[in-house]
């Protein structure tokens, strides 16, 4: 545990979870919300009762699919600005070899 680190608890489906953490209130809360948000979405979806670890796993795989999307797409437009960036480059190179 670092200096900036702290013990954050939250309640998820009736069981309480400890871990510690650096990030601020701020990004905790988001954190956490969304957590909440897809863990209980997916259980209120499944028919029948889940078992937490399954409603868990569900929900890292949901937040996987997530990142890996969010991943590429930030690829896609780093690419698409490099490009943008060179043509611009080039552009202005161009008319002022010409002025």
């Amino acid at each position: 545990m670092t200096d900036k680190e702290r013990l954050v608890k939250f309640e998820l489906l009736g069981q309480e979870y400890a871990f510690y953490s650096a990030a601020s209130d701020e990004e905790m809360k988001s954190i956490l919300a969304l957590v909440r948000q897809l863990v209980e979405n997916g259980s209120a979806h499944s028919t029948g009762t889940l078992p937490v670890g399954k409603i868990a796993i569900m929900s890292c795989l949901n937040i996987a699919s997530r990142y890996v999307k969010l991943k590429q797409e930030f690829k896609e437009y780093k690419d698409d600005s490099e490009k943008r960036i060179a043509n611009l480059s080039d552009e202005i190179r161009a008319r002022l070899l010409v002025e």
